[in-house]
């Protein structure tokens, strides 16, 4: 019993230094794993916003044009750069507002000369188009910082010349 008692006063807190020291690694671990973590939510949550803020806008594309095409032959998709240009708008555009997203709708004919219709199956002579194109543009994330567009094409048929009817 004599040679237990002597081993015991011999370690003098080898133990403890030992279990220390894993107590330390393991929380370097750990707090490196939380770390790694908090960055993986927060890209998360940046995909989810910038896929939300993209269905909004794909959305509100699809309603200006629609509300657009709905106003039968009064619509913008009918209207030459001149009368555009005469309405008093810049350049041609037609600007509207729509929960805290703006648009904008740019007629791209130019000049005197009339743009080709984009082909369908098999072009069409004689055939001209009214080409406008639909910009818009919503703000998205934290303190709206972040700002996403999208650019959209429409071609109006020309039955006659300068005037999409």
């Amino acid at each position: 019993m004599e040679h237990l008692t002597k081993q015991a006063n011999n370690q003098k807190g080898v133990v403890l230094i030992t279990a220390l020291i894993m107590v330390i690694a393991v929380t370097g671990i750990a707090v490196t794993l939380m770390s790694s973590s908090s960055i993986d939510i927060k890209i998360t949550n940046a995909a989810q916003e910038r896929e939300v803020a993209e269905n909004e806008l794909i959305g509100e594309v699809q309603r200006m044009i629609s509300d657009e095409a709905n106003k039968g032959a009064a619509n913008q998709f009918f209207l030459s750069p001149e009368e555009v240009d005469a309405a008093g708008n810049d350049e041609g555009m037609l600007i509207a507002e729509h929960n805290d997203m703006k648009s904008n709708m740019i007629n791209l004919n130019k000049g005197m000369q009339d743009l080709e219709c984009p082909r369908r199956f098999a072009a069409t002579a004689g055939l001209s188009c009214n080409m406008i194109q639909v910009s818009t543009t919503k703000k998205y994330g934290s303190k709206s910082k972040h700002e996403l567009t999208i650019v959209t094409g429409v071609a109006q048929e020309m039955a006659s010349v300068s005037k999409g009817i």
